[in-house]
């Protein structure tokens, strides 16, 4: 009978590889459970740790065993006065009104904890941003150097004198080599006691003394080098890449006084889901956040997400400052450019107008994509399903979404549509050819 002994380590007494080949097999439940949850939960807790449930059936490791049918087989079975061989245990029951103790075996389900990574690359995998590469566009990793402390090796011209000479100089110290003002004390006592009349023994076995001790340490001084090739250190420079991000993300949110605290939770819910989407599918996309009311600026992550400013309501200021990054940073030539922008539709009827001509002349010609998200309310959504008739804005982009095919819009009324439309707006190849 052959025998498998897997020696391979496993960090933390955990085995790695089963843990792989499980995943793989149950990839597809783990995934619906995790959208189930995520659609009933917060969208902020998919960059978290999560405890999926499965059911028992697949969930057992493959094992070699004996053919039933076949061999030779001896084994032995101890014996008992209550159960014999086949005998099926029946379920405690649980107490308290539980269910009463039955005869048909079962298993529960089986709960399997998946860690962050695990979590959002289940949650991501089948997702990309559309029409990502320009045609005569190519990622280009460039290398800059990097000081990384010390080498012992290296070019004369990386030198670094500082660490060389103090080196050298403890060094020095260690071997108690003789300095300079040493040899200088000594060889100027010589010449006085020689310049003086060597009449008296004493005197000429002193200047023989100095002699001695003054080529002693001549010849220390010369077998110690004031810099040994063992004291110099080159400085170390190490290649960083420097990744040309080549694509940008703008996010358009309106916090205008129409935007509800409803509306705002829901748009920031999306743009949660964007963010985490980009910062792991694409960590070379940079991410340009746009908020406005009546008027527009650009912020940082945390402005965007948290601040609680309010006012009216002008789309195109918002249209406006996209465009005007864009020119300043972003040159379309080089980048891929894309864009999400939520609101409630609210807008002035003139200010659409002028937002279609903002999109028409200069926006889509510029991105890649743009993808509208509408926030409806709940009692709405069915009247909206059925018919093209909404929100200011919303014909206004409607226009827009017949012209161009690489412009998508949708609505979300409640939470539990946020997960549906993210996908449908970046699926992984998504439709974006439209009919006339």
């Amino acid at each position: 009978m052959p025998i498998f002994v897997d020696r391979r380590l496993n960090p933390k007494d955990k085995s790695l590889g089963n843990r792989q080949r499980f995943l793989k097999r149950a990839r597809e439940e783990l995934k619906r459970s995790i959208r189930d949850r995520i659609r009933t939960g917060k969208i902020a807790d998919v960059d978290s740790e999560h405890a999926v449930s499965m059911p028992a059936r697949g969930t057992g490791e493959p094992s070699f065993s004996d053919a039933k049918d076949s061999g030779r087989r001896q084994h032995i079975l101890p014996g008992n006065k209550h159960f014999a061989p086949g005998d099926r245990v029946p379920k405690p029951g649980q107490g308290g009104g539980g269910s009463s103790p039955g005869k048909t075996a079962s298993e529960d389900e089986f709960r399997f904890v998946l860690s962050r990574e695990e979590v959002l690359d289940l949650f991501f995998e089948d997702l990309e941003l559309p029409d990502m590469v320009k045609l005569n566009l190519k990622e280009i990793l460039s290398f800059k150097p990097r000081r990384a402390g010390f080498a012992a090796t290296g070019s004369p011209t990386n030198i670094n004198v500082g660490r060389t000479m103090r080196n050298s100089h403890g060094r020095r110290i260690a071997l108690r080599r003789p300095k300079q003002e040493e040899l200088d004390a000594i060889a100027k006592q010589l010449a006085i006691l020689e310049a003086e009349p060597q009449s008296a023994a004493p005197a000429r076995q002193r200047i023989a003394a100095l002699r001695e001790e003054l080529e002693r340490l001549e010849r220390r001084r010369k077998r110690i080098a004031y810099v040994d090739p063992v004291d110099i250190r080159f400085n170390r420079f190490d290649a960083q890449p420097v990744p040309n991000a080549n694509a940008v993300m703008f996010c358009l949110m309106d916090v205008s006084g129409s935007m509800g605290e409803r509306e705002k939770d829901l748009a920031k819910r999306f743009f949660v889901l964007l963010h985490l989407f980009l910062k792991r599918r694409y960590d070379r996309t940079e991410i340009v956040f746009i908020r406005h009311t009546h008027e527009a600026q650009e912020v940082d992550e945390e402005t965007f997400f948290y601040n609680t400013q309010s006012g009216g309501t002008v789309v195109s200021t918002a249209l406006e400052e996209m465009h005007r990054i864009v020119a300043q940073r972003y040159p379309s030539n080089e980048w891929n450019i894309y864009a999400a922008q939520a609101s409630d539709g609210d807008n002035f009827v003139t200010d659409s107008e002028r937002c279609i001509g903002l999109m028409d002349g200069q926006i889509m010609r510029l991105c890649q994509y743009f993808a509208y998200v509408e926030i409806i309310d709940e009692r709405e959504s069915h009247i909206f399903g059925s018919t093209d008739n909404g929100t200011s804005l919303w014909r206004a982009y409607s226009v827009v979404n017949q012209r161009w095919p690489n412009f998508q819009m949708s609505r979300i009324a409640n939470a539990a549509d946020i997960y549906p439309v993210f996908r449908q707006l970046f699926a992984r190849q998504p439709v974006l050819q439209k009919s006339a």
